[in-house]
Formats: structure tokens, sequence, C-alpha cells
């Protein structure tokens, strides 16, 4: 069992009950980067996740939504190494995005769709709810 499955179970989190018809070949080519394994795994095996992790309220997106969303906030348009995954519920969206280096890490952002205002919060999506899980704060 991977490590973020391990959380989302502790926080009754459940399984999906069918596979996602949308491919990760879709989001890739608009984004121009491979998704890491962890979010893969978290998208082939659950669905919408909304709720409490740690102190932290988390939305994320139900894998069959994420081309929708993105091209509904315009982030393929302004941001292209970015791929929104959901929200905090409070006007920002979390993100997955590739680095000048090729690296990926999960970021909050406003929906002002502006790449500076990135905020890290996890390098890997394991460690983006690991941090949630530790009670780490968005904005140290």
């Amino acid at each position: 069992m991977e490590r973020f499955e391990e959380i989302l179970i502790k926080y009754n989190f459940s399984k999906r009950t069918n596979k996602p018809k949308t491919t990760f070949e879709e989001p890739e080519k608009i984004i121009n980067f491979k998704l890491p394994n962890d979010y893969k795994t978290f998208a082939l095996n659950y669905s919408r996740l909304e709720g409490f992790i740690g102190e932290q309220y988390v939305r994320l997106w139900d894998f069959e939504e994420v081309i929708e969303m993105n091209t509904d906030y315009q982030i393929f348009e302004h941001l292209p190494n970015t791929l929104a995954i959901g929200g905090n519920g409070g006007g920002e969206y979390i993100a997955i995005e590739q680095l000048n280096d090729n690296s990926l890490r999960i970021v909050l952002s406003p929906f002002l769709i502006e790449e500076e205002a990135h905020i890290e919060i996890g390098i890997s999506f394991t460690d983006f709810l690991e941090r949630l899980e530790n009670r780490k704060e968005w904005f140290e």
C-alpha cells in the first residue's frame, strides 16, 4: 500500500468503484509532461475527494473532471506547465507544476492564474498529503 493511501484511509476517503474513462495521455499531451506515478495511482483508485486532512480542507477533483476544470479556469491557456487537480475551498487551486529543470512539485495558488503566486505545498503528491497529515500550514 502506498503511503498516501494510508493517509486517505485514515481520513475515511473511499475508493472509486469504476475506472476513469479519461486516460492519462489526454492531459499529458496538453501539459507536455508525465504525471507523477503517485498521482496516477490516486486517480485510478479514488474519485472526488473532499474533506479535512489534518487541519486543512482539501477538494481533489475526480480525474474525469480535470481537463474540463483546467479548461474552464483557463489554466492550460495561461500556465502550460501546470495541471490543477483540486482546490482548498478558499479560492485557491491545488496543482502539479513542472519546473524549468523538469522536476515536479505540488503548488497552491489563487485563481489569479499567475505562476508567481504559486506556493510549494509538496515536492510530490505523496509529500503534499504527508504535509497535510503532519498539520503543516499552507502559508508558513
